[in-house]
């Protein structure tokens, strides 16, 4: 341990900072791909993230390389999809948002909501056009749930598909959606004469248009739009067959939920392993910063909080891939482990000193995007209140 202290090896020090021994309890397989996936983004995002954050650029061409990676749909089985267990996402996302939160994100809007709907509630022949595509990256998807006047309570939305013979005519307009000026096919939930139904959306289609959200001071290197819906017409085979009411959005949500759970740990862990290499390297008074004492109780604050959270995202990976895991539980790990790596990240920034706020540095960049995080797939508020309605049996929503 004591070689963690003399050296800036980075393994070295993620060695020592795992004072529990967390590692262990990974089987060889779950290190396999943690380990991949932390390759892809040392050679891929890392070189590269600063100067695409401050252009405000998505580079399109990595999402082809994430279905190599073999993490769009990671979790999901057939239909060309990787077929990989909850832990081993998890790990996954952990890694990708280490680099970037915005590439866990694509990730997740392609993975866990496009393709988990189409997954879980499409018609066969929706599942063999679509997954194989979206899978190996070829394709694009969108998730299209949140609008102008409906976030946290999706039951408002005002998007509507009406019969028209056999079609379906959709009307509305959808905002914060992930990848839609990019994406092929877009999931979209409207309401219907017989209640909330989602439908495949070619992008293309006459009406379809997706306009860009900007500038943002948050998740600048990915790309959210607003949607409009102009009288689309679809046809009946465009509806998900099995998607009734709003389990289906939520099912899917609640699998992105899951992958931020793990996310938010890459983030804070990223920022923390900023500030103590810095923290090792830079002296004053004569000494390096790390033999502070108030430097040291924010290093010791930041690992207290990073492994409690990897306890607590690696309980919940083994309970999914048990089929066990229940929607207040995600709700227990997204609100936490978000509301840390954000504490941790702003904590990082001030052992950086002047130079945190240099984009070369990562926690400047992971507080910001995690402002974005803690507010998708569920505000702090909605999760407390799902806690609150487990706890004593009554809803606050209404």
């Amino acid at each position: 341990m004591t070689g963690a202290h003399d050296t800036d090896d980075l393994e070295a020090l993620r060695a020592a900072s795992d004072v529990l021994g967390i590692d262990a309890l990974l089987s060889d397989g779950e290190r396999a791909v943690r380990d991949r996936v932390r390759r892809f983004v040392d050679a891929e995002i890392r070189p590269h993230i600063a100067d695409w954050f401050d252009r405000g650029w998505f580079p399109r061409e990595i999402v082809p390389a994430l279905g190599q990676l073999g993490v769009l749909g990671m979790s999901l089985n057939g239909y060309g999809c990787p077929g990989g267990t909850a832990v081993e996402y998890g790990l996954a996302a952990l890694e990708l948002e280490a680099g970037y939160s915005g590439l866990r994100t694509l990730v997740s809007v392609q993975g866990s909501l496009a393709m988990g709907s189409i997954h879980r509630w499409g018609s066969d022949e929706q599942k063999n056009d679509w997954l194989p595509q979206l899978a190996s990256g070829e394709a694009i998807g969108s998730f299209a749930l949140t609008e102008p006047g409906a976030g946290s309570d999706p039951s408002s939305m005002k998007t509507y598909a009406q019969r028209d013979g056999d079609d379906w005519i959709l009307t509305g307009e959808k905002r914060w959606i992930g990848l839609a000026s990019i994406a092929q096919i877009a999931v979209v939930w409207a309401q219907t004469h017989e209640g909330v139904r989602g439908f495949l959306v070619p992008t293309d289609s006459r009406g379809f248009e997706a306009v860009v959200l900007g500038p943002k001071g948050s998740m600048r290197a990915s790309v959210q739009c607003d949607v409009r819906f102009d009288g689309v017409r679809l046809p009946a085979s465009a509806m998900l067959p099995d998607a009734r009411g709003l389990r289906g959005p939520f099912s899917a949500l609640n699998d992105a939920r899951y992958g931020i759970v793990w996310g938010a740990l890459g983030a804070g862990r990223d920022s923390y392993e900023d500030a103590l290499r810095h923290a090792l390297a830079r002296e004053q008074f004569g000494t390096p910063i790390a033999g502070f004492q108030l430097t040291q109780q924010k290093l010791v604050d930041m690992t207290l909080e990073l492994q409690k959270g990897a306890l607590l995202a690696l309980h919940l990976g083994r309970l999914k891939d048990a089929g066990s895991l229940r929607p207040e539980q995600i709700s227990l790990g997204k609100l936490n482990n978000v509301r840390e790596a954000i504490e941790i990240a702003r904590t990082a920034r001030t052992i950086l000193g002047g130079d945190g706020v240099l984009l070369a540095h990562s926690p400047i960049r992971h507080a910001a995007n995690l402002e974005s995080v803690r507010t998708y797939e569920g505000t702090d508020e909605v999760h407390t209140l799902i806690l609150g309605q487990h706890l004593t049996g009554l809803s606050a929503f209404r």
